[in-house]
């Protein structure tokens, strides 16, 4: 009986965890994993600042779904077979161990991202796996008894199961089209927020621990995000807007990224009881400095800042303050309105939405429901996460679930005429 021959194309997370599945779970495969760049997994590399955010430590998958804005329906079942607990589990059987941050996230002990890519590489080494880098695709065909693969190089191979995890690239939706698949526009996700304001210049580098964020745009309902924000040069950024950016990705596309922002510097409080706090302070600190005196959990800088916008100068005493001003900076604190008007990059995460019709794909085995013995792991498909390891673990899952059907899926049967 001739071996199994599987090419993987993609040398990134997915690529990688596929190839090694496949070829632990069968060693007689002939697996060659394929990488057109010098170096594979370069965004491994550089994820969660060169420490590399594994998963996240979220071991339901009922929640563990809830972090997707799209796919996560369809890794409901893909999680049941392989989650983040699975994740940790494999990663400590190779010999890395993780640990958890306070807001979930997983690294490497190491906090030290080449510590994954020597585990990746020294499992494919020994798992038998053929790594091929400069290895850059040219086309796929489709032949009657799998596919063959034409490199730039001039080299050609061919291969009973072919893995597509080329991640969001051009040619890999291409490639996926031409076998028959529909893409999903891909438009970028995980990214910050363009906003000129004067209530923003100058406060680069101020956090406010929790802040909630409501993007508006007419016609649609809004989207809600409540987290850290970090105020930059070019406008916001942080863990809500990252977020909200994902949930938001092709309504802001759509509208060419103009929209209207409205921030709650302070959610904890209800606004009415916030109202009553003001006043409080107002007959208690009467004569006291407005500005050098502030109430709320917000940061200084940005509490003077807000100040100044509503017209209160540093030498106003409480007892100064009118009900109307008052009013005033209650809004700014709760329904300060911005106007985005572009997006900027998140340097540290690469992520899109879009990508190959997950009706498309079989997510038991993440095979194609259309070309038979074609799978797909990763980005390529129509999935991404909010950032917090999440995009990792969708990788991870589909990687895995993909070479172990590889690994075990019957030898293709010969095309019939007109097929």
């Amino acid at each position: 009986m001739t071996a199994t021959k599987v090419v993987v194309v993609g040398g990134g997370a997915a690529g990688f965890f596929a190839a090694i599945a496949c070829a632990e779970a069968n060693p007689q495969a002939q697996v060659v994993l394929l990488e057109a760049a010098q170096q594979p997994l370069g965004k491994v590399r550089i994820s969660g600042g060169g420490r590399c955010n594994v998963t996240h430590a979220c071991f339901e998958p009922a929640l563990l779904v809830q972090h997707y804005p799209r796919g996560g329906k369809a890794l409901r079942g893909a999680f049941s077979r392989f989650q983040a607990k699975d994740t940790v589990a494999w990663f400590n059987q190779h010999g890395v161990t993780l640990k958890t941050e306070a807001d979930g996230r997983m690294f490497p002990m190491s906090d030290d991202s080449a510590t994954i890519i020597d585990c990746l590489t020294q499992a494919a080494a020994q798992a038998g796996v053929k790594v091929w880098t400069k290895a850059a695709l040219k086309n796929v065909v489709r032949e009657p008894d799998g596919f063959r693969v034409e490199l730039r190089s001039g080299q050609t191979l061919t291969c009973d199961r072919l893995l597509l995890a080329t991640g969001s690239n051009p040619q890999g939706y291409a490639i996926a089209q031409q076998l028959g698949h529909e893409i999903e526009a891909p438009v970028p996700s995980l990214f910050t927020f363009n906003i000129q304001d004067p209530r923003l210049e100058g406060l680069a580098g101020v956090s406010v621990s929790n802040a909630q964020l409501k993007l508006q745009v007419p016609d649609q309902p809004a989207l809600e995000q409540t987290g850290p924000v970090l105020i930059t040069h070019w406008g916001l950024s942080g863990p809500a807007v990252l977020k909200l950016s994902a949930w938001g990705a092709r309504l802001l596309h759509q509208q060419k990224y103009q929209a209207t922002l409205i921030v709650n510097w302070v959610p904890a409080s209800n606004p009415e009881t916030l109202r009553q706090q003001l006043q409080s302070v107002r007959n208690q600190l009467a004569q006291k400095s407005v500005v050098s005196n502030c109430p709320v959990m917000i940061p200084r800088r940005l509490w003077e800042r807000l100040t100044e916008t509503v017209g209160i100068k540093p030498g106003d005493r409480w007892a100064e303050i009118s009900n109307k001003v008052l009013n005033t900076l209650l809004q700014e604190l709760t329904r300060g309105q911005f106007k985005i008007t572009g997006k900027g990059a998140f340097k540290e995460e690469f992520v899109t939405c879009g990508g190959v019709n997950l009706k498309e794909v079989n997510f038991k085995t993440m095979e194609s429901r259309l070309c038979p013995n074609l799978f797909f792991a990763g980005e390529i498909l129509d999935i991404d996460g909010v950032t917090g390891g999440f995009n990792f673990q969708s990788a991870w899952t589909t990687g895995w679930l993909a070479g172990q059907a590889m690994a075990y899926a019957e030898k293709p049967q010969p095309l019939g005429k007109g097929a």
